[in-house]
């Protein structure tokens, strides 16, 4: 036996201390000048325990006063709480990449699509839109076109025009141009075209002059043309002038040096970031560009870095504005049996407008309604769900919003939806945000009154 003993104590020496060297050792050196994507080598890439709920928390990489007042209020109590630390993992939803055009020169602040602008013709004359001889053929048949388009840079609208083949004798009908502002019913001006009054041809349109008007930067607009039957071939288009030409010169001149100094800022973001999660190591950087166009992305990339990394049984993905009473979400699992799988619990939107104008617009969803989604300020959903975005997630196409986008995709697979009725109490600074919509939310979700949160506007309510 005094053998045996003298032949096991050192193999159980050299384990111990082999074990105590992986203990102590370092994370991975990081690569000269990697962003803060490389982050992601500290988080541990094995299943190391069983979490009830996984709390996924959206946000944008500039907003760390909002991460840092979540730090030091719900989570700090998760953390220092002896059952919930062992229950909830709280993690930062952040893109590794912030997007590489200024704020000044993107097509709008919600994308990261360079306006491209280029050699403007300014102070004189220029026709909108023009017709190839293919172009125009094809309009024989129509009756009501509608030419829709989007302003980048002020112009100021001087002529409403129309194409009409027009035989000698000239135009045989009455037809009406009108222009709307495309989220407005009433239009901004008409031009009228009838036999008596053709107006001007200018290469194959005739256009009738109309009271000036400037279309601002980012507007949208829409050229709907209403004409009675019988009418030959008709199209729309209109002659603009660019508005404060000087200014959009100056811009231009000036975009290569505000390119590099955006660059510059970018890498001291990723610095900063990269510290940030070394210090707490609660961030996940998914592989996106960080801006509002790609939370939907965000969203599929944390399910799935959840799934291959994490052992849970539930995961709530909520804001970086938003309060968690973690006792009571629990508590309401408990009563609601919510445990189980094929779950969705949230504050539902039912039969709500798709919106084809604005922040929410939505052009490739074609139906007029979106399916049941989630509003607000979270849902819960269920491990099998997760592993189903997950496992599709480079197949589930994207929409405007993360909120109507799992809307969509739920549609796919059914879930058993769980109403919760109850609105989120609000400071008085939040309830005046969206006079059109309650904020709602689930009622476990409250926001601390003594918090320093910016006052967002939601609803449609995702600012990330």
């Amino acid at each position: 036996m005094r053998n045996w003993l003298v032949l096991l104590c050192p193999c159980v020496l050299g384990a111990a201390l082999h074990l105590w060297l992986r203990l102590r050792s370092a994370p991975p050196a990081r690569a000269p000048g990697a962003g803060a994507a490389d982050s992601q080598a500290f988080f541990h890439q094995w299943k190391s325990s069983h979490y009830d709920v996984v709390v996924g928390v959206l946000s944008a990489r500039s907003n760390r006063e909002l991460r840092d007042a979540i730090r030091n209020t719900w989570l700090k109590h998760s953390l220092r709480h002896p059952a919930l630390s062992q229950r909830v993992l709280v993690k930062f939803i952040i893109g590794a990449r912030g997007c590489d055009v200024p704020v000044e020169d993107r097509e709008d602040p919600y994308s990261c699509r360079l306006l491209n602008i280029s050699n403007p013709v300014l102070n004189q004359e220029i026709e909108a839109f023009s017709l190839s001889e293919e172009g125009s053929s094809g309009l024989s048949e129509a009756r009501v076109v509608s030419v829709s388009f989007r302003v980048l840079h002020p112009i100021v609208i001087t002529s409403l025009g129309v194409f009409y083949e027009a035989s000698d004798e000239g135009f045989q009908r009455n037809i009406t141009v009108k222009l709307y502002q495309a989220e407005q019913e009433e239009a901004l001006f008409t031009a009228r075209f009838s036999p008596p009054s053709c107006g001007v041809q200018v290469n194959k349109l005739w256009y009738k002059p109309v009271e000036q008007f400037i279309l601002p930067e980012a507007g949208e607009g829409a050229l709907p043309h209403e004409f009675m039957e019988g009418v030959e071939g008709v199209a729309g288009g209109f002659i603009y002038t660019i508005q404060e030409g000087d200014a959009l010169l100056r811009s231009l001149h000036s975009r290569p040096q505000r390119l590099a100094d955006h660059i510059r800022s970018l890498h001291e973001e990723d610095a900063l970031l990269t510290e940030e999660s070394s210090v707490h190591g609660d961030i996940v950087f998914v592989d996106v560009v960080d801006t509002y166009r790609n939370v939907p992305a965000k969203l599929l990339n944390f399910y799935r870095w959840t799934v291959e990394t994490t052992s849970f049984s539930l995961l709530l993905k909520t804001d970086d504005d938003c309060y968690i009473d973690l006792e009571a979400v629990f508590k309401r699992i408990s009563q609601k049996n919510l445990d189980g799988p094929n779950v969705w619990w949230g504050n539902f939107r039912l039969n709500w407008a798709v919106d084809r104008t604005g922040k929410w617009q939505e052009l490739e969803y074609p139906s007029p309604a979106y399916p049941a989604f989630a509003c607000g300020s979270g849902y819960v959903i269920s491990r099998d769900i997760v592993n189903w975005l997950a496992s599709n997630s480079g197949r589930l196409k994207t929409y405007q919003g993360e909120d109507v986008s799992m809307g969509i995709w739920m549609a796919a697979i059914g879930p058993r939806r769980y109403q919760e009725p109850q609105n989120l109490p609000a400071p008085p600074a939040k309830r005046h945000c969206d006079t059109d919509l309650p904020l709602s939310a689930l009622n476990l979700l409250k926001w601390p009154q003594e918090s320093t949160y910016n006052s967002k506007r939601r609803r449609k309510t995702k600012t990330h």
